[in-house]
Order: C-alpha cells, then sequence, then structure tokens
C-alpha cells in the first residue's frame, strides 16, 4: 500500500522533497528566530543558568559542586534520574541495612548497580579507594558500564548480563580491567583488574524493567600477598614445605578452604593435591624456586587446581617464594572466572632440561 503525503498528495518518498519546497515558500517573517551572536549568546547564557540550577539540587558538598564541570554535572543529574526511576521517593527502600561510610570501608571492594540496559545507576563512594577515581570521575568515561571497562572484553560482559536477565537471581561473574586514575597507573603499571559478580533482581513489585537492577560487588584481583587486601581476606592460608613440597606446617584456615585438618597434611607432598594438567606449571614454579632462579615479583606465582577433601577442584592462585630450607606458599582461593584471567596472562611451563 502506497503512503501520500497530506501536503502534496505525492506518494511517501517524495515527502522531503515537499518539506524543502514547503521551508522555501514560508513567508520571511517566520525567520526572526534564525540564529545570530546575540540569540546564540542568550541561548549559553540560559543554558547556564539551567545548569547551576540543576548542580544546585545534587547531593554533594557546595565544594565538591564548584569543581563540578558541565559535563561532570549532567552525568551526575543522569545518574540520580536514573535511580530515581529505580528507587521512586514515594516508595520504601529495599529490605536490608543502610550502608554507612563505615561499612562500605569493610569491604573488599565497591558496590555498582546497574540498570537493564547496562546504564550505571549508582556507584558506592569507596571506589575512590579502588580505582583512585570519584564517583564524578568515573562517569566522565560514560554513562554505561562498557565505558568504564576493558573494551576487548565488552562481548564477553554483554553474553553475562543478558544470561543474568534472562535468568533473574542467577549469579554471574565477569572479570575485566576498569579505568583508573592516572597516579593509579602509574603506581601500579596499568588499570585495575577487577571481578564483577552480582545479579538481576526486581527492586519492585510487579517486575519490570523500569524496577529491575543488576546488584553487583567489584572486587579487585590482588597482584601480590603483600598489597595489604590479601591479608585481612578469609580466602587466604598459608604453608610451609620442604625444598621437595612435603608439608611440615599450614595454617588452620586451610580447613575452610580445602576442607582438610592441618594433620592431614603435615606430611603429604604438594604435587598430591594438584591437578595432572597442572603439575608441569607447578613443576616449572618449583624448579625456579629450588634453585633460587625466580627474579621478580612474578617468577613465584601460579594459578593451579587442587584438590577438596569432597574431592572437588578449587582455584588457587599461589604465590611461593624460598626461606633458607624451606619454601612458603600463600594460596588465595579464585572464581573460575578469575582463573580463567589470570591463567590466560600466566607464561607457559617451560620444559624441564
Amino acid at each position: 500500500m502506497t503512503i501520500f503525503c497530506s501536503h502534496c498528495h505525492r506518494p511517501l518518498q517524495a515527502e522531503m522533497s515537499c518539506l524543502s519546497t514547503r521551508a522555501k515558500q514560508a513567508p520571511s517573517a517566520s525567520r526572526p528566530f534564525r540564529s545570530t551572536k546575540s540569540a546564540s549568546k542568550a541561548r549559553r547564557d540560559q543554558i547556564n543558568v539551567e545548569l547551576q540550577a540543576l548542580r544546585s539540587l545534587l547531593p554533594i558538598s557546595a565544594q565538591e559542586k564548584e569543581r563540578l564541570s558541565y559535563l561532570h554535572t549532567m552525568a551526575l543529574v543522569c545518574l540520580r534520574l536514573r535511580g530515581a526511576q529505580l528507587f521512586p521517593p514515594g516508595l520504601p527502600p529495599p529490605a536490608g541495612p543502610a550502608l554507612g561510610t563505615e561499612l562500605l570501608s569493610l569491604l573488599p571492594g565497591f558496590l555498582l548497580v546497574l540498570s537493564v540496559e547496562s546504564k550505571l545507576v549508582y556507584i558506592s563512594d569507596n571506589v575512590a579507594q579502588v580505582l583512585g577515581l570519584s564517583v564524578v570521575e568515573l562517569l566522565a568515561q560514560g554513562d554505561t558500564v562498557f565505558d568504564i571497562l576493558d573494551g576487548q572484553v565488552g562481548e564477553d560482559v554483554h553474553k553475562k548480563l543478558l544470561l543474568a536477565r534472562e535468568e533473574p537471581g542467577r549469579e554471574v561473574t565477569f572479570v575485566s580491567e576498569m579505568r583508573t586514575s592516572k597516579a593509579f597507573r602509574l603506581q601500579h603499571g596499568g588499570n585495575r583488574v577487577m571481578a564483577v559478580c552480582g545479579r538481576f533482581v526486581a527492586l519492585h513489585w510487579p517486575p519490570s524493567p523500569s524496577t529491575t537492577a543488576f546488584l553487583a560487588l567489584c572486587t579487585p584481583l590482588v597482584q601480590s600477598p603483600t598489597d595489604g587486601e590479601a591479608a585481612s581476606q578469609d580466602d587466604v592460608f598459608q604453608s610451609m614445605h620442604l625444598l621437595d613440597m612435603t608439608f611440615i606446617d599450614v595454617t588452620e584456615s586451610v580447613t575452610y578452604h580445602l576442607g582438610y585438618h592441618r594433620e592431614e597434611l603435615v606430611g603429604q607432598s604438594w604435587y598430591s593435591l594438584l591437578h595432572p594438567e597442572d603439575a608441569d606449571l607447578a613443576a616449572a614454579q618449583h624448579r625456579a624456586l629450588a634453585l633460587e632462579a625466580g627474579a621478580g615479583p612474578a617468577a613465584g606465582t601460579a594459578v593451579l587446581r587442587a584438590l577438596h577433601k569432597d574431592r572437588a577442584w578449587t582455584w588457587l592462585r599461589v604465590w611461593a617464594r624460598r626461606d633458607g630450607g624451606c619454601i612458603t606458599c600463600t594460596c588465595r582461593c579464585l572464581r573460575e572466572e578469575e582463573a580463567a584471567h589470570l591463567r590466560s596472562r600466566q607464561p607457559r611451563a617451560a620444559a624441564p632440561p
């Protein structure tokens, strides 16, 4: 069926030509609105007034408001509007304790809330402690989660979020580098690798796209056991070995992670716990330490699978160092996604001499 223009009665394909002709035939009296220097200045002044009004409504300190650029102002306003849509002022907040500054400081990372379109809705203030960027500075990168992540993992993250959206309540995890401050990159040699673990939750009933959000905890992958973060985490245990990797001691926390009591491991070989496919990698790490050939912090680091007492495999990141006639290992438990990310960047085991 052909659709005709209501003005020239020609087919729709000719409608653009009709609009152009009508514009040329318009009386000159309708042109006082054309752009001039004074009109442009008036529009800029009006925009400035509106931005100042929006800035004054933001729930931040006067000092922070003074430092906001127009871009930062609009980014914060958009974030607040998306938050107001998910958390309408007239409705009670979701059940649970309010997260104050003290509680946030105890988290191993920061909190992130996304809309179903992957738009940023909420970022907890302690993000600055993790990435070196404030909420305002992070928002300047863009308004979606993909704008603050390494672009190379965008497709994988999109698939994970789609899976979580199709199955509300299902927990998904993805690992990626997140943008950081210039000072952080200079100190650590690059952006920070973060594990994002969360799920889609209906905040109000009945559930709908406008009342559903992805709630996640973003935790950094520690780069060494001396970061200060690993020492305070519950997913770390230490073991001490002879030079042949026989256990001579292990912290009691190994029971929580691998199911064994200390007495069951003392006298056993480290290799008896390892996955057969990881034996070569562990042996390469072992040889480097035994021969004192390791140069640099990465020489004594490996990602391995250890056998849990219930016969399941547990991923571990193992930092090993030689202390005289002993080898000490600090082991941190990993999610499968964390292990896959680290293994992809782990050098292959060298062939034995």
